[in-house]
This record gives C-alpha cells, structure tokens and sequence, in this order.
C-alpha cells in the first residue's frame, strides 16, 4: 500500500507503475477497437458503407453483447465518478437518487423500448427522430426531436472526457503551468478514440464494453470489499460522512448535505430518480444501443439482467463515504479541491499500485465506450434527420455513412474543445440542463408508440414550452458558493413551495399543453393526417417482413392479379 496525495498546492509527481499499466490497457483496447470493424462484417460489406452498418452494428447483437454495450452506454466514467463525488462533497440527494432511477428504469425500458425497436425494425428507422417523423408526418417536430438530443448528447460527451482528465490528473499528468503539455494525454486520448469510431463505428463501442466491464466490476468488488476494512469498517464511515456533511456551509448558513435524505429532501429525492429513469432511454445513445439489437426479445431479457448494474452502483456511491472516512484529499493543480477526483485519488491512496493503476484504467476505458456511442448517435441524427430531410433527400447509403462518420468527429472534437476551454463545472451544469432538455422529448415518443390522439402541432407546443420552462427555470438556479446560474436542477414546483427536480416540472409543463392545445384543435375541426406505421409494426419480430419487402410482395401479387382490390 502507497500514499500518493497532492499537497495544498495542487503540486504532483507522475505515478510510472500506475501509469504504465493505464497505457498498457488503453493500447489493448485501442487495438481491440480497430479490429472490431472485422467482427460480425461479411467481406462484402467492410467499409461499413450505411448506418445500419456503422451506425447500428448491423442491428444484430444478442443478449449478452447488448447487456455489455448498454451497461457501458448507460454506465458511464462519469457515473464511475460523479456518484461518489456527490456523495463525498453533499451526501444522498445528489448522489444516491441514482440507485432507486436505475431500478425504476427497467420496466420502463421492458414496456417502451420493445415497441420502438419494432416499428423501427419494420421502417428502417435509425434514430428516434425518424420514428416521429414516420408517426406524425411533420418534419418541424422531427427536427426539434433531433436537435434536442444533440445538443443534449453534447456536454455529455464532455463529461466523458471529464472522467478521463480526473484519472490523467490524479497519476500527475497535468500542469498548472503548462496548458499544452497538461492536455496532451487527453488530446491522444482524443485522437484514438476518433479514429477507431471513425473506422468500425458501433462495433468497437461493443467489443470495448466487455473489456469496460470485467476491469470496472473487478475494481468495485475488490473496493467495496477491501476498503471498508481498511479504513475502520462501515459504522465508523458513517459516522464520518455524519459529522462531515452535517458540518454548516458558511456560503450558505446550512449542512453541506446528509448522509439519509431528510422529510426536506424526499420530493427532490424521488422526483429526481423518476424524471432520471424517464429521461434516460429517450437519450439517443440508449435508443442506438436497442436499435441495434437482433430482435425485440433481446431487449426484454436486457431489462431483466441489466439491474445487475444497479448493485454496483450501490457500493460505488457509498465509496464516496469511504473517501471521507479516509481522508482523501482531491487537490487539482490549481490547489482547489476537486470533488471529481475523489474515487481516482481514493484507488491512488489505499491500493498497492498495481491494483491502483488497474482501478484507473477501468474508469478511463469506462469514458470511451460512451463517448464513441453518444458521437455515433449525435451524428446519426444529423445525418438523417437534417442532412438528409433538408439539404439532400435523394443521399444514398453510402453517402449517409460518409457524413455521419465525418459528423462524429465533428462532434467530439467540439467535446474536446469545450472540456479544453472551459471551466468543467460548466459541463457538469450543462450535462444537468441536458436532462431537463431530453425529457421534453418523452410526450411524443411515448406517446406516439402508444396512440395518435396528440395533435402534432400540440406535441411541437408541448416541447417548446417544456423547454423554456426548463431552461429557464434551470437559469434561476443560483450557486451560492460561486453565484453563477444554472447552479443545480432542484427548484419550486409552479404556485408552490415543494422543491423537485425541474425536468420534472418541465415534464408536466410540456404535457399538459399538448393535452390543452390538442383539445382546442378538435374543438376547431384541424385536422391531423398523416402515419406512416400501422399497428401490427409495433409488434413485429426479427423474422417478420420490412415494409419494403411488404409493399413489394404486395406489388408482385397485383401484378399477377390485375382484378385484386
């Protein structure tokens, strides 16, 4: 066991064993991800020349490549460091909300998902963009619907990024001094995941999330077995993050936090854990990982194991509390304290180095399977639902691929870009607001999955709405330790004092206009024509007939019978 802090300064040496070891397993996975673009390819078609292809995987990963690619979707670096940072710096209301979402999530996903991997199936849809488009025929709802999970996709990507630059930070690849040198690791980083996401698309996302998650589930069972012995066993780590968090903040004359959520907090706690679980698979990286899935099965049996994730996160959120007990000291070079490099500093400190530098490679791997899936899903949705609806209807296959690979570079150098030159507590503000945003898309979704009463253009009112509210709403959250805006996603429900969590409130905002204004539009007679599914599309299996080959067959057989209806 070795000690390993920074002083007051933010002053560090480099860590080699550590380091070796990280670079050693970036280089394996690296190699791993430009060989995944021959995996499950026919001769035939390598090049990836289409985005069910590259995008997509060829929409055939089975049960077990699907719980590995939507456990690394879905459990990302930044839940690896988040949740424990939150836990660490303000106790269970920000950090442990995320066990119960997990939880709830599931059925959602086992009711909705399956029906949007049918209709998508059965129509070739790509992105959930193209299912709204198909179901409501409006082309101005299906562009809000794509630019909504970009720009909500985006500060996500950076917070990948973020997860990266904690784990290059804590082994002392950085400089206060040096802004070029301190960011070149990242910028390899960078350019490595660029170029194995450009060349075998979702494919390498895959095969890397089996790597992901036997080094992430090694370094947690280890930690969470390990460390509280270590330390003085879980009663004392209790009453540590007791007397820690229950400490007054002079910015704010209150408890930095508490480590069991008070009568105070309990509507913050579940509304944030609903509104989390609701907002999670109407990201477009979620819905990439069950568009790519064989059958609609698959994902069901998904929703099943997947929850095996949430024990996980458990132990992890609570080593936020064992970072307390152990006195970690998260200094950045800059000598502010850094809540974000609690868990890499925690490993750094109480492991043999070896073992350290193995628990740090699995967070950084940790943030490139979800970065190339978050950018192959951002750019998925420019491509189909603004490239080609507005400025190139007749775009092949091959030219659709074209752009979305250049897209996704596009989009990750921007990612870098933002986490290089900003301040990355605006990425964690953003990443919130991006929550907010996502969830206003859920209305015509789901909705549109299960009826077609909602007028399009009361669905188009809904989102606008729900969007103001929430920006706004999110704008008006003031930081008291640093008074800057969007300082947090909790505020007063509308006409009353009961603080939740604002996607939601934005939520209810969205759907009761589109109820209101769909209403006034029947009242008047507007008529609302247009689908392009048909019920039995949101049933169909692996095996049943695309709608091309439906209409061709149907085609044929008036041929053969010119006196068929």
């Amino acid at each position: 066991m070795h000690v390993l802090t920074a002083d007051a300064t933010g002053q560090r040496s480099i860590d080699w064993i550590p380091l070796v070891i990280v670079v050693i397993l970036f280089v394996v996975v690296a190699v791993i991800g430009f060989m995944a673009s021959r995996w499950r390819t026919k001769p035939s078609e390598r090049g990836l020349n289409s985005l069910d292809e590259w995008g997509l995987g060829g929409r055939g990963f089975g049960t077990w490549v699907t719980w590995f690619l939507l456990g690394g979707d879905l459990y990302t670096a930044y839940t690896f460091v988040a949740v424990p940072a939150a836990m660490w710096a303000s106790g269970a209301v920000s950090g442990f909300f995320a066990v119960p979402y997990t939880i709830v999530l599931y059925p959602i996903v086992f009711l909705l998902m399956s029906r949007l991997w049918s209709v998508s199936h059965r129509h070739g849809y790509v992105t959930p963009a193209d299912f709204i488009g198909g179901r409501y025929k409006s082309r101005p709802l299906a562009l809000a619907i794509a630019l909504t999970g970009i720009v909500a996709t985006m500060p996500y990507i950076a917070l990948q990024l973020v997860g990266i630059k904690s784990v290059l930070t804590v082994l002392g690849l950085g400089s206060n001094t040096n802004a070029f040198m301190a960011d070149l690791p990242l910028i390899i980083a960078f350019v490595v995941l660029a170029a194995y996401t450009y060349t075998a698309g979702l494919r390498a996302p895959a095969l890397i999330a089996v790597v992901k998650d036997i080094l992430i589930y090694a370094a947690i069972i280890v930690a969470i077995i390990y460390l509280p012995g270590k330390v003085g066993g879980w009663e004392s780590i209790f009453s540590a993050a007791d007397d820690k968090l229950s400490a007054v903040n002079d910015a704010t004359g209150k408890p930095f936090g508490a480590v069991i959520p008070g009568a105070g907090s309990f509507n913050a706690y579940w509304t944030l854990a609903l509104g989390s679980a609701m907002a999670l698979f109407m990201y477009p990286h979620s819905i990439t990982g069950v568009l790519a899935t064989k059958s609609r099965n698959t994902i069901r049996r998904n929703a099943m194991i997947l929850p095996l994730y949430s024990l996980m996160l458990g132990g992890l959120a609570l080593l936020g509390y064992v970072a307390i007990k152990a006195g970690t000291n998260p200094v950045d070079f800059n000598g502010a304290v850094n809540a974000q490099l609690v868990i890499p500093q925690l490993f750094t400190d109480l492991f043999p180095k070896w073992f350290a530098g193995v628990a740090l490679a699995a967070i950084a791997i940790g943030a490139l399977v979800p970065a190339a899936i978050m950018s192959i899903a951002a750019s998925n949705l420019f491509t189909r639902n603004i490239y080609k609806d507005y400025f190139k209807k007749d775009a092949t296959p091959q030219q659709e691929a074209k752009v979305s690979k250049l897209v996704s570079l596009v989009v990750k150098l921007g990612a870098l870009v933002f986490v290089l030159g900003m301040d990355t507590s605006a990425a964690i503000n953003l990443q919130l607001l991006g929550g907010i945003w996502i969830l206003q898309t859920f209305p015509a979704i789901v909705a549109g999955l299960y009826t077609r009463w909602f007028n399009k253009w009361a669905l188009f009112a809904g989102w606008a709405a729900g969007i103001l509210y929430g920006t706004v709403s999110a704008y008006n959250v003031v930081n008291p330790a640093t008074g800057k805006h969007f300082g947090g996603s909790i505020a007063a429900f509308p006409f009353t004092s009961i603080t939740v969590y604002i996607g939601v409130s934005a939520f209810v905002v969205n759907a009761l206009v589109a109820v209101v204004v769909t209403l006034i539009l029947r009242a008047f007679k507007v008529t609302d024509t247009g689908d392009t599914t048909k019920p039995s599309d949101y049933g169909a299996d692996e095996n049943d007939p695309k709608v091309v080959e439906i209409e061709a067959a149907a085609a044929k057989e008036q041929g053969a019978n010119p006196l068929a209806p």
